[in-house]
């Protein structure tokens, strides 16, 4: 049987303690800070990164760098015989197509998932494919397994500011100036590629309640499954603990007897929504590993 590596990037919402109980490797995202590079989870923390955020410093996401990806394969590649890598979402980043591009020089031995997820949702797939090798598939299986069913997710997320929105370029001054003056909270969805529009809130207890009947009626019409027997239901937040729990509770209510996985958001995705934030998610349960679990 093939000794199979997996790989993600910090979009996952991993961290490096994480990674190293689940027997993983995550690359940490580079932010631009100033003149300094810094990595998520190795020398920038969620409080260092809200604090630096709030007051306003010059941040900005960058792609893992091509010599540490490499550099991380290779080491891989002494230990195990192949590596399935798993990055965030084609739509959101070129790191995916650039770890594509440089895996062409691995003889397939390095296996690059365009899964077109990212938070909670990048991690399901994480732990699917760490389920999937332990099972005996190949790199290349697990691949066209995850890619198969990239689009079997979704994630709705309340955005508490457009300042960062505005300031990323996402939306215009203008829109953003009438969304302010109306105290608007947009929620916005990722259902594949890329962070789309999906609805308007005037109050986080509308747009709360807008994400949870949105998630409903996917499971319900989307899913063809309203108790959620084939699902796994996640939710991400951005530096507010307290107000998620809350959140986490309302959810419940809706969908009684499911765990829910909940992760602080990636800081890549914070870094264009800001703090405040609330997401909730889905992601569909792969058949060969509910077959494993029925076995």
């Amino acid at each position: 049987m093939s000794r199979v590596a997996i790989v993600s990037d910090s979009n996952s919402g991993i961290t490096q303690t994480q990674a190293k109980e689940l027997g993983i490797t995550v690359l940490p995202m580079p932010f631009i800070i100033g003149d300094k590079t810094l990595y998520e989870d190795i020398d920038l923390n969620q409080d260092e990164f809200y604090r630096m955020l709030t007051e306003n410093a010059d941040i900005s996401t960058s792609m893992p760098l091509v010599g540490n990806v490499t550099d991380t394969w290779d080491g891989l590649l002494k230990e195990y015989d192949e590596i399935v890598h798993i990055p965030m979402s084609s739509g959101l980043s070129g790191s995916c197509e650039t770890a594509m591009m440089l895996a062409q020089d691995y003889d397939g031995k390095v296996q690059v998932v365009n899964n077109q997820r990212i938070s909670v949702t990048q991690r399901q797939s994480v732990l699917d494919a760490l389920a999937l090798a332990q099972k005996g598939k190949s790199a290349a299986e697990i691949k066209e397994i995850l890619e198969r069913d990239k689009l079997q997710s979704s994630i709705y997320i309340m955005v508490d500011t457009l300042y960062y929105l505005k300031k990323g370029g996402r939306i215009t001054p203008a829109a953003a100036a009438l969304g302010t003056l109306l105290k608007l909270k947009p929620v916005l969805q990722i259902q594949g590629e890329k962070l789309d529009a999906f609805a308007k809130a005037r109050t986080v207890k509308q747009a709360k309640n807008i994400m949870i009947q949105a998630m409903k009626n996917d499971f319900e019409n989307r899913f063809l499954d309203p108790a959620g027997e084939h699902m796994y239901l996640e939710m991400a937040y951005t530096h507010n603990l307290e107000e998620a729990e809350a959140f986490r509770k309302e959810v419940q209510e809706t969908f009684p007897g499911m765990e829910i996985q909940m992760d602080p958001l990636s800081l890549s995705v914070s870094c264009h929504i800001g703090p405040g934030a609330l997401a909730v998610a889905c992601s569909r349960k792969l058949p060969e590993l509910e077959e494993q679990a029925s076995a």
